[in-house]
């Protein structure tokens, strides 16, 4: 019964609140307000991840913060154990963020709208020259000022455990000439893939040192990959 009940609860929250942050991107883009840092647009997509996380009886822990310099963009390069992680990030990183996501996900009603509008970034996976021209997109975004998420995983891990790591996000840093910072989302116990009733409880979100991307080229793209992965399964084995 309990697992019914918190997942009749994840469903109408998710309903509820995409369709009520989805109306208020609406209205700002009626009434003509404009993008700007930590402005109305940033205000919505973090209130959002925070109706989520308290709506299913979570709350953020999170660890690490200073590694971030004020007004510095980053690549935050994350483990991906459920969609726990989206809320939670969006909850406590600070900065300008933007999403580097599945295309697949643009097709999701109001959802999909909703992320496109507020310039997350879409990656067709299917189509290398469509993938590399969306990192393009997203470099020139992050040399602006914005911090990118990716979940270099490219999707929820069925078991929790650290996949392999697609090689795109790390070109992304390079292009963008940015620090990488590491994160680990510890989010499986919460809502693992497949279910549809998270779990209340404590979310814990790690961040590590930054890694420089200076002067690195698209050549060392595997060995920044390698330092990165390194780096968050030192951080998912903390206690």
């Amino acid at each position: 019964m309990k697992h019914l009940l918190y997942a009749v609860r994840y469903l109408v929250a998710t309903a509820v609140f995409t369709t009520y942050y989805s109306a208020r991107i609406m209205l700002a883009l009626i009434l003509r307000v404009k993008p700007e840092p930590g402005g109305v647009y940033d205000r919505i997509q973090q209130s959002y991840g925070r109706a989520m996380l308290a709506s299913t009886g979570m709350s953020v822990r999170v660890e690490g913060l200073e590694h971030v310099a004020p007004g510095q963009p980053v690549v935050y390069i994350s483990n991906h154990q459920s969609w726990v992680d989206i809320w939670a990030l969006l909850a406590v990183l600070p900065g300008v963020l933007r999403f580097v996501f599945k295309k697949e996900l643009s097709r999701v009603p109001l959802l999909g709208w909703a992320i496109n509008t507020l310039g997350h970034v879409s990656i067709d996976r299917g189509n290398r020259g469509s993938a590399f021209a969306s990192y393009d997109s997203a470099a020139e975004q992050i040399r602006g000022g914005v911090s990118a998420i990716v979940f270099a995983e490219g999707t929820r891990s069925s078991t929790g455990s650290l996949q392999s790591f697609k090689k795109g996000p790390f070109v992304l840093a390079i292009s963008a000439q940015v620090p990488v910072v590491p994160v680990y989302c510890e989010t499986y116990q919460r809502l693992p893939k497949g279910s549809l009733a998270p779990r209340p409880g404590i979310v814990r979100v790690r961040l590590g040192s930054p890694i420089a991307t200076n002067g690195l080229d698209y050549a060392e793209r595997d060995g920044l990959a390698d330092r990165t992965r390194e780096a968050l399964l030192r951080l998912g084995a903390q206690p």
